[in-house]
């Protein structure tokens, strides 16, 4: 069957409401960015009203870069990896792949149709976040200095690429293994636990900037916060971010075209 920009519509439209359908999935996903920027945020309104002279407002640019690490490098991809995941296995887990094949539609179609919805529902989820971050940044800034537009608009880049980024990685992993469990507890336990240790090794030198969660922290903007940031040059962080973007989708496409109905 031929794949016009009406078809193609058609199948990211659906796959998107399949998406959102999966109300327990998106709740899950921001309450994943949620919880963590409240608790974050109320821990540090609680200590800047109980000691004012040695504890900072809650606000301002510095707390802005930690909740952007918060965002882009811990629970952001989390959550991006939540919707990949589903949107990647879902049909297989719900038993309805052989009715997805039997459309006749082609399966490279099908698969890369969902890249668009799962991104979509990321970015809506991380959209949600940040503004609640900037109201956070603003709103206790207690008189401290504040991120400029500029800033505030190169972090709504950053943030919109890497989350994506993960979230087609949990897609093409889940659709390769065929497991939204697995690619969730895998990929979990990279982003949170190996990676930021490996990030960390000043022993592997310059073999970390293969690394994504590496690429991310050199390219994000504001404040110098928390995690080490690698030098390198914006063309390898490029090469390497176009890199982690198709392998393991193409490997996704792949398995999708091969796997049996």
């Amino acid at each position: 069957m031929s794949l016009d920009l009406t078809v193609a519509r058609q199948m990211v439209g659906a796959d998107l409401l399949r998406l959102r359908k999966k109300r327990g999935m998106v709740a899950l996903a921001l309450a994943v960015m949620l919880v963590p920027l409240v608790i974050m945020t109320g821990y540090d309104v609680v200590k800047h009203a109980s000691d004012p002279a040695h504890w900072s407002p809650a606000g301002g640019l510095n707390n802005y870069g930690r909740l952007l690490d918060l965002l882009g490098v811990f629970m952001g991809p989390v959550a991006a990896i939540l919707i990949g995941a589903e949107a990647g296995a879902g049909d297989l887990a719900a038993g309805v792949f052989r009715d997805n094949v039997l459309t006749g539609r082609s399966r490279t179609a099908l698969f890369l149709s969902r890249i668009p919805a799962a991104v979509a529902v990321t970015l809506a989820v991380t959209g949600i976040a940040f503004v609640i971050s900037l109201a956070v940044t603003f709103g206790f800034a207690g008189g401290l200095a504040t991120p400029s537009l500029s800033v505030i608009l190169q972090s709504v880049a950053w943030l919109a690429l890497a989350n994506s980024v993960v979230c087609v990685i949990a897609l093409g992993l889940a659709s390769l293994t065929g497991s939204r469990t697995g690619t969730i507890t895998a990929l979990i336990g990279w982003e949170l636990v190996l990676s930021p240790l490996v990030v960390q090794a000043s022993s592997l030198g310059s073999l970390r900037r293969g690394l994504l969660d590496a690429v991310m922290l050199f390219l994000k903007p504001g404040p110098l916060t928390g995690p080490p940031v690698i030098p390198m040059s914006v063309a390898v962080a490029v090469l390497v971010t176009i890199a982690w973007l198709l392998v393991l989708p193409a490997l996704g496409a792949w398995r999708m075209r091969t796997r049996d109905a």
